[in-house]
């Protein structure tokens, strides 16, 4: 059991602790429940930026219903009290010791992985490193980050501009929180997400940790590019990213040694949580199943 966690009566979690850092947590569905095969493992679902553990609450839903118990963290840089100063505190090494710590917390020997865009960055490094922790993995919209570095010659350079603009402190900052004022920021993401972006993160105080996520990309571990993952996985596509290639997402069957789908969602942008959660609930459990 890590330190600073808080368990309720039946098991619910509110938060976790980790290194003197604690972190917030959506906790829904059936805690132990042994009606539904294989529901004793707790579904962790890991959101992106610039979101919160909320981006998930279209999907938990379908989830619990079937049974199963999901469990969503407020990430490093965007939990109040797990905000660390320096950069070199958000590596990815760190952010995923940070799942494995909910993990203990939640006495769960394995977890079914689930990420979202900066989420699935942490999922491929959580399932690469600890693959005695990991059940099975989902990842949404990010491939394999070995798989994604090979993508850059081939259209993913282009679309990762806005990295080299995140790098630049109090700029990136200024400018994102600026560009939330314009009516035309409601185009780039889903229903509402100006207005959450605004509220949820930048009045939140979470913009600069989550823009350091980016900034300690220099402090990556470069052995994780090669590092296969060896559980089940299923790698969720849409063809309307701007933001990550083709073949990025087709590169990830090179870095999977285990059993593998790999899904296209057609006509759907970046947002594929809020915008086809059914989908996403589906692939999921088809992946526990």
């Amino acid at each position: 059991m890590t330190d600073d966690s808080n368990t309720g009566e039946t098991g619910r979690i509110s938060e976790f602790g980790r290194d003197g850092y604690v972190f917030d947590v959506i906790d829904s569905g059936r805690v132990g429940s042994g009606e539904v095969p294989g529901a004793d493992i707790p579904i962790v679902l890991l959101h992106g930026f610039p979101e919160r553990a909320a981006c998930w609450n279209l999907v938990t839903p379908i989830l619990n219903e079937r049974g199963y118990r999901t469990v969503a963290p407020d990430q490093r840089g965007y939990s109040p009290r797990a905000r660390p100063a320096a950069v070199r505190d958000y590596r990815i090494s760190e952010l995923a010791r940070d799942v494995i710590a909910l993990a203990d917390t939640l006495d769960a020997p394995k977890i079914h992985l689930v990420g979202h865009d900066w989420g699935s960055g942490v999922a491929w490094a959580v399932a690469a490193d600890y693959p005695d922790r990991v059940a099975t993995l989902t990842a949404l919209a990010v491939p394999h980050p070995g798989a994604y570095l090979r993508a850059m010659p081939r259209g993913q350079l282009l679309r990762s501009w806005y990295m080299g603009v995140f790098q630049i402190p109090g700029f990136a900052e200024w400018a994102l929180s600026k560009g939330m004022s314009n009516p035309r920021a409601a185009r780039f993401g889903p229903p509402g997400f100006a207005e959450q972006l605004q509220t949820d993160i930048i009045d939140y105080g979470a913009l600069t940790g989550g823009l350091n996520w980016y900034r300690a990309l220099k402090y990556g571990d470069r052995g994780l590019m090669n590092r296969k993952v060896t559980v089940p996985t299923t790698h969720i596509w849409s063809d309307g990213d701007v933001y990550l290639s083709r073949a990025g997402a087709r590169g990830c069957a090179q870095m999977v040694d285990a059993p593998y789908d790999f899904i296209v969602l057609e006509g759907v942008d970046h947002w594929i949580p809020q915008r086809r959660p059914e989908q996403v609930a589906e692939a999921i459990l088809a992946r526990i199943a």
